[in-house]
């Protein structure tokens, strides 16, 4: 059949994502959009033919299109289907600071039978790598957007890591790239390639991603609001640069009581050791587990949680040398601070506290805790994020991290100057994170979850962002937004935890058919779990527990009779305790 050419494809993109749209209203009786549901597709010709449809993309150059076999990649226990897989770079520049060629390389994976959607994907850490185009989201993940037929773009958001890893931030268009501009560049193109593949653009477009790609996603959410529909957060550092700032307040809080050399990890965590968080792991359950009805090994209700559960009087204080059971004096003083929230010198808060959870023994507390500050944080603080960029955090990132003026920085991630005219915390974080009211006027969705014992990224900031664009939607935030706390959760996954979860089903049903998500049941990965077995999921779980992620700010409370193993005998209800947290 005759295949369209491109630039009459291109002409049609902007009339498409203007349409499809039926009234709604809200609970007030207000109209609001609602948009349509995206129809099927079937791919045009072949994947070697769609390379030669794409060569008039302007300032991108195609690399490669060939054909991935249906089941060649396995999600969970499901085989993928048969694909297109696209690969090319846009944007190539040369810096004027550092000399190095930079350019946006990318892959897309198109389905060859087509679901009408789709699917970007923002990536964790600093970016740096092309990651295979999935879309896949929560701990070993049983199903993703490419599974269900999306089209789904993947990106190293300008720069990769064999260029020096965070040294890429020696270059301002780089440091914007990494920040928002990629995402401008790559969502025309994508949506071009879409429009080549299946002679028409995406019905619906959707965004999503993890740590770093929770931010890329609340950044688009404020930035590109007209060219998405559904938006999918996971533990979204949107403050990045003051989080990656206040773990190393806190690692320098570690020096002060490790027993050994604290510019290494190992040594660092002698100041908080497996043992002792397992200390304060029990003492939260003791006082904080059965608050919700069921003595279980999950705390429910974070925010009670924090009201009744005493750092300095739950935890053993030690009454001689530390040996496991007990923390010290000096350690309570240390790291109590941390749990707090990270402050300058005179007691200013800059970043959120994090909840005493049960998750604070978990596996992955220890990389967070103690390696980020000193190898990752420092990296990204000192030459992605500093204005003037200091390249002492490329030679030696524990020096740099230990002997960091936390005051002095904290202003140089809001500072300027004539290279750097952008500073960190304009081309990192949202313009306005706490208005979507343009995402919510045009009939766009967020779905955001986060886990409660995240030690990199603190659930109470984004319980703060929820608030916030509640306050500047004059209490509508339910309408358009969603946030799902995963009690003993770690940072995107992991943890003595229910973190298997499909987020991905639910916002297409909001978007599309108007149906708001209640509760979303998520499971333990348990031994036999098809997407992958979490480690930490107790032996005295069920390998198969089920557990509902309430809409915040309700919690889940057991109804008090049947298997506490089943989600069916848990109901969501309104925390007795209000939100809780701080605003700012």
């Amino acid at each position: 059949m005759p295949q369209p050419r491109l630039p009459a494809l291109l002409c049609g993109l902007a009339l498409a994502a203007a349409s499809g749209t039926v009234p709604a209203h809200d609970r007030h009786g207000r109209d609001l959009p609602r948009l349509s549901p995206a129809q099927p597709g079937s791919l045009l010709g072949t994947c070697d033919e769609l390379a030669a449809r794409l060569a008039g993309l302007p300032g991108t150059t195609i690399t490669g299109s060939s054909t991935v076999a249906a089941g060649t990649l396995v999600q969970g226990n499901t085989p993928i289907g048969a694909h297109c897989r696209v690969t090319g770079r846009s944007a190539e520049h040369v810096s004027p600071i550092d000399g190095k060629t930079y350019a946006i390389s990318f892959e897309m994976r198109l389905p060859l039978a087509w679901n009408g959607r789709f699917w970007h994907q923002g990536n964790g850490g600093i970016d740096g790598s092309v990651v295979p185009a999935l879309g896949a989201l929560g701990g070993g993940p049983l199903t993703g957007a490419l599974a269900q037929g999306f089209a789904v773009l993947s990106s190293d958001a300008g720069h990769t890591l064999a260029q020096g890893g965070p040294a890429f931030g020696l270059d301002p268009q780089a440091r914007r790239d990494y920040g928002y501009q990629a995402v401008g560049t790559l969502t025309p193109i994508a949506k071009s390639i879409v429009a080549a593949a299946y002679g028409r653009g995406p019905d619906r477009s959707y965004f999503g991603g993890c740590s770093n790609g929770g931010r890329h996603t609340l950044v688009a959410a404020a930035r590109y609001t007209q060219e998405y529909d559904g938006y999918l957060a996971g533990a979204p550092g949107y403050r990045l640069p003051l989080a990656a700032l206040a773990n190393i307040w806190g690692a320098q809080r570690y020096a002060s009581v490790a027993t050994g050399d604290p510019s290494t990890p190992p040594g660092l965590e002698t100041a908080f050791t497996a043992a002792e968080r397992r200390v304060v792991a029990d003492a939260v359950l003791a006082r904080c587990d059965a608050l919700d009805g069921a003595a279980d090994g999950l705390v429910q209700d974070t925010a009670r949680c924090q009201r009744v559960f005493d750092f300095e009087r739950d935890v053993p204080t030690c009454s001689g040398a530390r040996d496991g059971t007990c923390l010290s004096a000096a350690q309570k003083l240390a790291i109590g601070p941390i749990f707090s929230g990270a402050t300058t010198r005179n007691g200013t808060p800059f970043y959120m506290p994090f909840p005493f959870d049960s998750g604070i023994a978990g596996g992955g507390i220890p990389f967070w805790e103690f390696t980020a500050p000193l190898a990752l944080d420092s990296g990204a603080v000192g030459t992605i994020f500093k204005v003037p960029p200091s390249t002492a955090a490329l030679t030696n990132g524990p020096a740099f991290s230990l002997g960091l003026d936390i005051d002095r920085t904290l202003a140089e991630l809001s500072a300027t100057d004539a290279t750097y005219t952008e500073s960190a915390l304009e081309f990192m974080t949202p313009p306005d994170a706490l208005d979507m009211n343009d995402l919510r006027r045009r009939g766009a969705k967020i779905m955001v979850y986060h886990g409660v014992s995240d030690p990199i990224f603190s659930v109470a900031d984004t319980e703060r962002w929820y608030r916030g664009i509640d306050r500047s939607s004059g209490g509508r935030a339910d309408e358009f937004a969603r946030l799902y706390r995963v009690p003993g959760m770690g940072h995107c996954s992991g943890g003595p935890a229910t973190d298997q979860a499909d987020f991905i089903t639910p916002l297409v049903a909001w978007v599309e058919g108007g149906r708001a998500p209640g509760a979303i049941t998520a499971t333990a990965r348990g031994t036999g779990n098809a997407g992958g077995v979490n480690p930490e999921v107790p032996s005295t779980w069920s390998p198969a527990r089920t557990r509902p992620l309430c809409p915040y700010p309700s919690v889940a409370r057991y109804k008090g009779t049947g298997d506490v193993e089943s989600a069916s005998r848990w109901m969501c209800v309104p925390s007795r305790h209000g939100r809780g947290g701080h605003d700012d």
